[in-house]
This record gives structure tokens, C-alpha cells and sequence, in this order.
């Protein structure tokens, strides 16, 4: 064995700054963007306030930043996607070649308003996401096969609201009842991917197990990382008696060391679940879009309130022509970071639309109806339809809003996981918990519906569901169960 030089080739993914940039600004909100693009340009001179910009006309023919979606008519929703497929930046206020006299570039950062309540602060109230819906939410993002994520499914139904899974499997594959009924094994396999989900040690089955998920996740160096994990495996139980120095007598290690993981453990949360739930009723957002219905069409535009207009400043920009040495290299290089900042938020726009266009033509009927027809829809999906990565499309929803006729909503609420019906079809789970709202509703008072009479009547409807899920659809509804439905008049 000696030291010697090698050569190789390969391929590998490299992301440069322009691309690094891309993905930042379309994860982000529209508040976060509005103080990324405020400090940008504080740092850059090349960058100015378009502040004389024209406003744009929303009546008469669609604005900038809006699109028709299919409503009414097939006609309409190919039209839609054949200007998906040719990318023409109609959503863009902007020159026809995209650069104004002299190199210039103007971003428009919002188009058309829809309706005047946008701005009323009702409308923008959050809604709250519990646990289930957050772990469903990722539960979409995996590549898992249509029965490991029914398992993930039934696992995600029977975590409780501190992150724990206290149900046993046997429990679990009753509930589920795929052909052929799943084993331990292999419901345990998929335990192990949702334990890894945001937050990390959900679904864990006792402390020990939360503990060392969460541990296990840090980096190798960190300090106490290692000893912390055999305190968590093994010690956990006695911790509180045993304290730092019965740690020391038990596995042989300094005092130093001892604190060291124990610090390291208090670090961890022991309830992950808690980390999700409801947000304070006085929580706002502001929506990166808006959906409103003219003329029978469902249309979809970026919302006038979220961003100022920008552009390269003029000045500095024929500066240039004049200025050699240092200073011509520093402006010539703001001038690039300029141009790819406003680049990447017209690429962060049009990809929001596109989006949006997509989830418009999928649930209509959710625009139209309500949650009832909501319709099992996933990130693969869309993905699919408009030619983008699935991870594309996850950045691009994550956080964002849309103001529709029906409040202001996440665009996370346009998906939902779906139940196989009888009929061959699928149900959306909150199309299902509709269903269940519904019944409730209309049952005698003096002789409510139990969960398992509420199950057999939406196996009557041709949709499949154990007891235990409607059990748990019912407490996200915040139900109370039938014996505490009981009206004696």
C-alpha cells in the first residue's frame, strides 16, 4: 500500500449558482420573497424599482399573469394546454423579445386582482393542518407502490396526536385489508420511511425508539451522538434515577462524556407530533395567486399584492460602456446577478401558474362543489401533466396560497390521497370525511350513527372504509363520538 495518483471519469450533478437561486425563490412564500427581492436590492446597485410602470388592465381581455383553465368545455382546457406546452410567458407583462431598449429587463411581480375581497383580512385566515394531514402530504412525495402507500395510509390513521403509533400491526392490517393481508414485516417496512418524515420520530412506538430515530438522523461526528444512542437503546427507562453519574457507573464512560450525550438527548423532542397542529386563529397569509370565475371559465392569475415590479437600472447599465478597470468587472457582474435574479422570478412565476393550471383543470369540481368532490390527486400526477419533477412541483406548492371564490386556500388542500370504491374508482379522503359529515348530520339525534354503523353505510355507497378510519376521519372533523350525540328532547 502506497499513496498514488488516479484518474477517472464520471457524471455527477452539479447545481450552479443561477440554478441554486431557481429553486431558493420558488419555495419561497410571497413574503419571504418580498424581503429576499428588498434585500437584493439594497446589495445591488443594478437593480431599481419599476415604480412608473403601468398597471395592468384585467377587464376586457386576460391580464398579465392570467390564463384560462378548462370550466365548460373541453375546447377551452386544450387551448390551456397547448400554451403550457409552448411556454409563451403570456403571464409575463414584458417586450416581445423580453428586454427593454438597452438590455433592460422589467420583472412584473403580480398580475391581474381578481376580486375586491382579496384584501379583506378574513379571507386570508390559515387554515389549521393537523398531523395526519402533514404526514399525508409527504406520505405523496415517496415513491412507494400503490400498497405500501395504503399501508403508510393506515399507519399515518392510527398515529395519535403526540406522534406515537400505540396501535399493533395486527390492529393495523385488520384495518387495512389489502389482498393479501399485509406482515409484520412488511408493514414495518414502511413504518421505518414515515418515522423518517418531517418530524423526524413520528410514528415511533415507545420513547426509546422516538429518541433514537431522532439521533440517528445527526450527523456521525456529533459529539454525545454515540453514547447517546446506547443511553436512549438501553438506560432510557432508568434515566431518571440512574441520573449522570449512574451513567457513568453503567457504561464505563467519563463524567464529561456523560453530560455531553445526556445534553444531547434533552435536545431531542419527545413528542414530535406536538411540533404540527393547529396555528393561533389570528395567522394571516398572503396568496401568490388568485382563481376567479368570468364567463363560465375558471381563470387563474398571479395576485396583484405580492410583489413590486422590477428592473435594471438604466444608469448604471450605460455606466458600463464607459468604465474599464475594477470598477467596469464589479458592475458587469451585478448586471449578471440582475439578469438571473429577474430570470429566475419570471421562471418562478410561470412555473406557479403552470401549476395552478394544472390543479384547476384536476379539481374544478372541488372549485365548483366544495370538498365533496374533491378528487384523489397526487405530485406525481401534475408532474406528469405538465412536465415538470415531482420535486419541481413540491417546491412550487410548498407554503403557497390561492384566494379562490371559497377562501383563501393552501395549495397543498388541491391533493388528497385517494380510497379504491367498488365502482372501480377512487374517493378522496376528504371527499370521505364529507360523506361522514354528512351522515351525521341527517341521522335521528336520539339514536346517533356509530363508527361502525357509519362504515357500513359508506360501504352501502360503494366506498370501502374500516371503522377505525372513520373513527379517525370523524376526530379530524372534531365529532364527538355517538354516545355523546345522544339528544333526548
Amino acid at each position: 500500500m502506497k499513496p498514488r495518483l488516479q484518474t477517472s471519469l464520471g457524471q455527477h450533478l452539479v447545481l450552479t449558482p443561477q440554478l441554486r437561486q431557481a429553486l431558493h425563490l420558488l419555495q419561497l412564500p410571497a413574503i419571504e420573497l418580498e424581503a429576499e427581492i428588498a434585500a437584493a436590492v439594497e446589495s445591488n446597485p443594478l437593480l431599481d424599482w419599476a415604480e412608473d410602470a403601468p398597471a395592468l388592465a384585467i377587464d376586457g381581455k386576460p391580464a398579465a399573469g392570467e390564463t384560462h383553465a378548462a370550466g365548460d368545455g373541453d375546447a377551452h382546457g386544450d387551448r390551456d394546454a397547448t400554451r403550457d406546452e409552448r411556454g409563451n410567458g403570456e403571464d409575463w407583462e414584458r417586450p416581445e423579445d423580453g428586454w427593454q431598449e438597452g438590455g433592460g429587463f422589467e420583472y412584473t411581480g403580480s398580475g391581474g386582482r381578481g376580486d375586491d375581497d382579496e384584501s379583506d383580512p378574513a379571507s386570508r385566515m390559515v387554515q389549521s393542518e393537523t398531523l395526519r394531514d402533514h404526514l399525508c402530504w409527504q406520505l405523496h412525495l415517496g415513491h412507494l407502490s400503490p400498497r405500501d402507500r395504503r399501508i403508510g395510509a393506515a399507519l399515518i390513521d392510527a398515529i395519535e396526536d403526540d406522534g406515537y403509533l400505540r396501535a399493533p400491526f395486527s390492529e393495523i392490517a385488520a384495518a387495512l385489508d389489502p389482498e393479501p393481508a399485509p406482515g409484520d414485516d412488511e408493514i414495518l417496512a414502511v413504518l421505518r420511511q414515515i418515522q423518517r418524515m418531517d418530524p423526524v420520530g413520528v410514528g415511533a412506538r415507545d420513547l426509546a425508539e422516538c429518541l433514537w430515530i431522532q439521533l440517528d438522523t445527526l450527523p456521525p461526528d456529533t459529539p454525545g451522538r454515540a453514547l447517546a444512542l446506547t443511553i436512549a437503546t438501553t438506560l432510557i427507562d432508568r434515566l431518571p434515577k440512574l441520573g449522570a453519574r449512574g451513567v457513568c457507573d453503567q457504561l464505563g464512560c467519563s463524567a464529561d462524556e456523560a453530560d455531553t450525550a445526556l445534553h444531547l438527548l434533552r435536545s431531542m423532542d419527545p413528542r414530535p407530533g406536538s411540533q404540527v397542529g393547529d396555528v393561533p386563529a389570528d395567522s394571516y397569509v398572503v396568496p401568490d395567486c388568485v382563481i376567479v370565475r368570468r364567463n363560465g371559465l375558471w381563470q387563474a392569475m398571479l395576485a396583484t399584492s405580492s410583489l413590486p415590479r422590477l428592473t435594471i437600472h438604466q444608469a448604471y447599465e450605460r455606466m458600463i460602456q464607459t468604465t474599464a478597470g475594477d470598477d467596469a468587472g464589479y458592475l458587469k457582474g451585478r448586471l449578471q446577478e440582475a439578469r438571473w435574479l429577474l430570470k429566475n422570478l419570471e421562471a418562478r412565476g410561470e412555473t406557479l401558474l403552470k401549476v395552478v393550471r394544472c390543479l384547476i383543470r384536476q379539481q374544478s369540481g372541488f372549485l365548483e362543489f366544495g370538498a365533496r368532490a374533491l378528487r384523489p390527486l397526487t405530485l406525481r400526477e401534475v408532474a406528469a401533466e405538465i412536465g415538470m419533477h415531482e420535486s419541481t412541483v413540491s417546491r412550487a406548492v410548498a407554503r403557497k396560497y390561492v384566494h379562490t371564490p371559497r377562501g383563501t386556500l393552501a395549495l397543498r388542500d388541491f391533493f388528497a390521497s385517494g380510497i379504491d370504491t367498488d365502482g372501480g374508482g377512487e374517493a378522496s379522503s376528504v371527499a370521505i370525511q364529507q360523506m361522514i359529515r354528512g351522515l351525521i348530520e341527517a341521522e335521528d339525534p336520539r339514536k346517533p350513527l356509530s363508527d361502525a354503523r357509519l362504515a357500513e353505510s359508506l360501504k352501502a355507497s360503494g366506498v370501502p372504509v374500516a371503522r377505525r378510519t372513520v373513527a379517525k376521519y370523524r376526530e379530524a372533523l372534531h365529532i364527538a363520538a355517538s354516545h355523546e350525540r345522544i339528544r333526548i328532547d
